[in-house]
C-alpha cells in the first residue's frame, strides 16, 4: 500500500526517526516520507517508530492509500528530494 508519513518529534530523536525511515521510505522533504510498503513492512515502520518515540511529545501520521494512483500530489516551489538511488 502506499504510504506517506509526516512526523513532528523531539529534536532529540529527529535523526533517529528519520535513519529508521530511509530504511522504508522516500525522503520527500523535512519531517515527510512517502513509497510503497507490504503489510508486513508497515507493522515492523509502526513497532520500530515506537521504540524511538516518546508517546507522551511526539506525532507521527501515517496516511495509507490502496495505489497512488488515487490521489493526486501537486508541487510548489522546489523539491527537496527525489527519487533517486545511489549504485
Amino acid at each position: 500500500m502506499y504510504t506517506i508519513i509526516v512526523y513532528d518529534v523531539s529534536v532529540g530523536r529527529v535523526n533517529k526517526v528519520c535513519q529508521f525511515l530511509r530504511r522504508y521510505l522516500n525522503w520527500i522533504q523535512n519531517s515527510v516520507f512517502e513509497g510503497e510498503l507490504t503489510e508486513s513492512e508497515l507493522v515492523r515502520v509502526k513497532e520500530g517508530l515506537k521504540e524511538i518515540i516518546d508517546i507522551h511529545e511526539d506525532s507521527i501520521i501515517i496516511y495509507l492509500f490502496h495505489s497512488d494512483k488515487i490521489f493526486q500530489k501537486e508541487h510548489l516551489g522546489i523539491k527537496k528530494s527525489g527519487h533517486s538511488f545511489v549504485i
